[in-house]
């Protein structure tokens, strides 16, 4: 392994590749939370039920992400990493600048309208991270990828920042819609000058290399039980955003709390994350570990989540601060999806680095269909409760069992 001196290393942790895949990831960011922090202000607009319809919503939303996360790393397998880098941005920006004009159309068909815009915003947006995390992985050295993967989600997840900040210095909720699709459209400008991943020219040509076959996740247990660890990991990230943030007005009653801006707990959520995505890629480079890395990031958020359903929130304030450290321990989401990447051989590496994280962002609507039974039976507090249970475990069984791939080797195929 070739020894970089300090400049050298400083040089490739700030590519171009890497520079692009954070621009980009800032922009996905922003407009993934956008409609979780416009939900209340667009649906009073719209004469919507900010709950119901909002759930209905969030729920379209996440399963096109579930639906893109396959789309987009089968094509990021087939027909190179870029591929899907432009054609991702342009579905969500074309998507996120169609919202902005809702409020001129019928009331008739509104709902059906808006869920079907976040949906197909959703199979745009799943494919931003994958490929970026993919092309960066494969053009650093094995010993920068831990940090230049986390310089890219670091800097990226701030995107929720902007887009709360957007939402707020605005006049209008569809002013950050626009916003976010202009956003998308410059960056395809900017993405012109990136060249492709070394690592995927060498098999780009190979016919008798299968790519981007996502079957193949399926067909060996070994692999496939290595894919649905690699999921396990990553959902306690959506139950704090997805339920502890997007949800924050729900608790209010319950912890005595006046009033609780689900677009406030984002924001302070994805602050922490973006910390802590900064601080994991040092981490798993300290230890020489990707596992131990994320572990410690899941025990401290369960701390944290035992605070705040516990009753230590007392204020608006109170809530926001446990949001903070709640994103910050989830801040291994970027570690997490290079897990993902390095599990598996090049030509199905942007398959499993697009789809899992997907495969954690449209299981919300499970974990919010389970948060809305326990309702029914126990409280608010008590179902987040429950729910928090099931994710932790699997996550800290998973992070435990599943194969050590800290300064792995990418240059192989399954």
């Amino acid at each position: 392994m070739k020894n970089y001196t300090s400049k050298e290393r400083i040089k490739l942790l700030f590519s171009l590749p890497v520079v692009i895949a954070a621009l980009g990831y800032f922009v996905d960011i922003f407009d993934l939370l956008l409609f979780g922090i416009v939900r209340v202000p667009s649906l009073e607009t719209l004469q919507l039920d900010i709950d119901k319809v909002g759930t209905l919503i969030i729920n379209w939303q996440m399963s096109g992400l579930l639906i893109g996360g396959i789309l987009w790393g089968i094509l990021g397998d087939k027909k190179g990493r870029l591929s899907v880098l432009f054609g991702s941005i342009l579905v969500y920006s074309i998507a996120n600048i169609l919202c902005g004009f809702l409020p001129q159309l019928t009331h008739e068909n509104i709902v059906t309208i808006y869920a079907s815009l976040r949906f197909i915003a959703g199979i745009g947006l799943a494919g931003e991270l994958g490929a970026g995390i993919t092309l960066v992985s494969e053009s650093l050295p094995k010993d920068l990828r831990a940090i230049g993967t986390s310089i890219v989600a670091g800097f990226g997840l701030l995107g929720a920042v902007a887009a709360q900040l957007s939402v707020q210095l605005a006049s209008d909720w569809t002013i950050s819609y626009f916003i976010g699709g202009a956003m998308g459209l410059a960056l395809l400008i900017l993405r012109i000058s990136v060249s492709e991943s070394g690592i995927y020219k060498e098999i780009a040509h190979d016919s008798s290399v299968k790519k981007g076959n996502f079957i193949m996740f399926f067909t060996n247990k070994e692999r496939f039980i290595k894919y649905i660890k690699c999921i396990f990991i990553g959902l306690p990230t959506w139950y704090c955003i997805g339920i502890l943030a997007v949800m924050a007005n729900q608790f209010a009653p319950a912890m005595g709390i006046e009033k609780l801006e689900p677009g406030k707990a984002i924001m302070w959520a994805y602050i922490g994350i973006s910390a802590g995505d900064f601080f994991s890629g040092f981490l798993s480079h300290y230890f020489n570990s990707r596992k131990k890395a994320i572990l410690y990031m899941l025990l401290f958020t369960i701390i944290g989540v035992l605070f705040l359903l516990g009753g230590m929130a007392k204020t608006d304030i109170s809530y926001y601060f446990f949001c903070t450290w709640l994103g910050f321990g989830t801040g291994y989401w970027a570690m997490f999806v290079t897990v993902g990447a390095e599990q598996f051989g090049t030509n199905i590496r942007s398959t499993a680095a697009t789809t899992i994280p997907n495969m954690v962002r449209g299981l919300l609507p499970i974990m919010l269909l389970g948060f809305d039974s326990f309702k029914t039976s126990t409280n608010v507090i008590t179902s987040a409760f429950l729910i928090g249970i099931i994710v932790f475990f699997l996550a800290i069984y998973a992070t435990l069992t599943i194969p050590e791939t800290h300064n792995i080797e990418l240059n192989y195929n399954e």
